[in-house]
């Protein structure tokens, strides 16, 4: 009776833990379960990331690390040595880039406030009540983002050719004689041909954005005796600033990418001799590789693809230090 009564006590303890273990066993194996499928439908997009995308990166990084040196007046095979850091200083030693940079970066700081601000005011026109035609006009704006950029570009340089241009016709009579493509006219005229291509697609987004501010707020503030410019300035405005900052963060990389547009008024056509094959700094990268200089280009595609990185990040902190101060 001893036995028997102290083995009743001992076990009904140990059977209530293992009946309230189940269901968290059941848990982890449906978990587990639903990780491996997860894994399985991430699977095929891992392989084409890591071929596409991480696979070139790191082979760069690896041919930045040498240098093809050739013997015999070139006549020799070339011999592939091991140089170090060597093409990182050639990088920043080399006036060709660091100019193209400093162009790319006078084009930024003058089209994308610019071009930020007229997409934001595009958008606040398409969001206000006494707008109309609101879809016609989204595909108007939108229609020179949807044109390929190589056509856009071919597009501007007969528009900014000399003898061509139907705006030296308009401008003539007034007394204006104005040479687009001159040395000190092409950064504006580069950052015009910009401006057309990209101020519909981001006014879409801030369009789009503007369409997801509730509308009893609008309401609210109409009854409180707000006027249309006041709730633009002071409840729109502040809601899109996600989207502002976003926009800015794609115009950011999209400068650094300059390459259609002086491509085609430059080496393309001829048509605006100030542009270079190294105007912009991909199109430096680009005559590196021209040049059979591969590792070099590989440095300077990876400085610029980090210093991209840099800029957008800095940006992005900057802007939301102002929105948490704000």
């Amino acid at each position: 009776m001893t036995t028997t009564t102290t083995s009743t006590t001992t076990a009904a303890p140990i059977t209530r833990r293992e009946g309230d273990d189940q269901p968290v066993r059941r848990r982890r194996r449906g978990a587990s379960r639903d990780a491996k499928y997860a894994a399985r439908f991430l699977l095929p997009f891992g392989i084409l990331f890591a071929f596409v995308m991480v696979a070139p990166i790191l082979y760069a990084v690896y041919q930045s690390f040498f240098e093809q040196r050739r013997s015999g007046l070139g006549f020799d095979a070339p011999v592939t040595m091991f140089v170090g850091f060597a093409n990182y200083v050639a990088t920043f030693q080399n006036a060709d880039f660091i100019q193209s940079i400093g162009r790319v970066a006078l084009i930024g700081i003058l089209q994308v406030p610019l071009m930020l601000l007229l997409a934001l005011g595009l958008a606040l026109l398409l969001d206000s009540k006494s707008a109309r035609f609101g879809a016609a006009y989204r595909l108007i704006y939108f229609l020179p983002f949807a044109m390929p950029g190589v056509i856009a570009a071919i597009m501007w340089s007969f528009l900014y050719a000399p003898g061509v241009s139907p705006f030296e016709d308009v401008l003539a009579p007034l007394g204006i004689h104005l040479d687009f493509v001159s040395p000190n006219v092409v950064l504006f005229s580069i950052a015009n041909m910009i401006t057309w291509g990209w101020t519909g697609y981001n006014m879409l987004i801030i369009h789009s954005a503007l369409k997801a501010i509730p509308a009893e707020l609008i309401e609210a503030a109409t009854i409180d005796g707000c006027s249309g410019w006041r709730i633009a300035w002071r409840i729109k405005v502040p809601l899109v600033r996600p989207a502002l900052i976003l926009t800015g963060v794609f115009s950011i990389i999209g400068t650094v990418q300059l390459y259609n547009e002086p491509q085609i008024l430059g080496p393309g056509s001829h048509i605006a001799p100030s542009v270079t094959s190294t105007f912009s700094p991909i199109m430096v990268v680009q005559h590196a590789a021209d040049l059979n200089n591969y590792n070099l280009a590989a440095a300077m595609s990876l400085v610029l693809a980090l210093g991209t990185c840099v800029v957008s990040f800095g940006f992005l902190k900057l802007t939301q230090r102002h929105s948490n101060e704000g």
